[in-house]
């Protein structure tokens, strides 16, 4: 795990707080573009409001983000805004999960962090949820131009004997 570029402690003992609002600096976008592997990170900022059930800690909330990241066919840098829910619970201990064992969550259930009890660092959550929202694989505005310019055929064209004649009529 990397540093934490984005650390963003909350105290929840006795009791969490209602709310808070998260806004990352300069010096902490740019550590996190790096982490997340794009161009940059212009802002990220996440609301979230925190619920207690029994020893663990509910946070849901909104991430918001305008990244500029490469596309995967041009490698041109684009804009993309990310706007994100929020739904993560934060818990004292985590089931042991054998190390070839895959775990797999339902879109509904929220994600879970373990946490020592007392305090969390809702910035990392952050920092990981926008992680897993970036796309590596965005294809920007002029993804089809590059395709073309490299003689990459459309995957979604028809293709087979009925699609050339097709073709063949169009022509005429």
């Amino acid at each position: 795990m990397s540093a934490a570029e984005f650390s963003r402690i909350v105290k929840v003992r006795p009791h969490p707080p209602q709310s808070t609002t998260l806004e990352a600096n300069d010096e902490e976008r740019a550590a996190l573009a790096h982490r997340v592997g794009v161009t940059a990170i212009e802002a990220l900022s996440a609301e979230l409001s925190f619920t207690p059930e029994g020893d663990a800690i509910v946070a849901t909330g909104t991430l918001a983000a305008d990244v500029i990241q490469p596309c995967a066919v041009s490698g041109e840098d684009f804009a993309v805004h990310l706007k994100e829910p929020l739904h993560l619970r934060f818990v004292r201990a985590l089931s042991p999960v054998a190390a070839d064992e895959e775990i797999e969550l339902a879109d509904d259930e929220p994600d879970e962090i373990e946490f020592d009890g007392e305090i969390i660092d809702v910035g990392e959550a952050v920092a990981q949820s926008l992680a897993l929202a970036v796309d590596p694989y965005a294809m920007g505005p002029d993804a089809d131009a590059a395709r073309r310019a490299a003689g990459i055929e459309d995957e979604s064209a028809p293709r087979g004997p009925l699609a050339e004649g097709l073709a063949a009529l169009r022509k005429t």
